[in-house]
């Protein structure tokens, strides 16, 4: 989904017109229009304040995730903050639905085959 219909979702979720975000942020309601219709890109300093007002990331913004609101790190266990295991996650959560089932029944024969293994003590 492009910068432009997120934007607009966002904004109508809100209950704003066009002129109510764009004074908000001073800007024309003109340009709000071209932002959402993807005639023109915003700065990146302005995709900022957007993400903060919405309480959204940036990259929710931009369309590189669909996840508007990833957990914050803080919450994430020190073991699985580890870049490979991160991708892992990553994949899986934005995997679409017959894909991720895959994945998490491979998941879950890993665990079983290191149920099986003798436990060193």
């Amino acid at each position: 989904m492009t910068f432009g219909k997120r934007l607009r979702i966002l904004r109508k979720n809100r209950n704003l017109t066009q002129k109510d975000l764009a004074d908000r942020f001073n800007v024309g309601e003109s340009t709000i229009g071209m932002y959402e219709r993807d005639e023109r890109e915003p700065s990146f300093e302005f995709v900022k304040q957007l993400a903060d007002f919405f309480n959204v990331t940036t990259d929710y913004l931009l369309g590189r995730t669909d996840h508007p609101n990833p957990p914050d790190q803080n919450d994430i266990p020190e073991e699985l903050k580890d870049p490979e295991l991160g991708l892992f996650f990553k994949e899986l959560a934005e995997a679409p639905e017959e894909r991720r089932e895959q994945l998490l029944k491979i998941w879950e024969i890993l665990k079983s085959e290191g149920d099986r293994k003798p436990k060193n003590k």
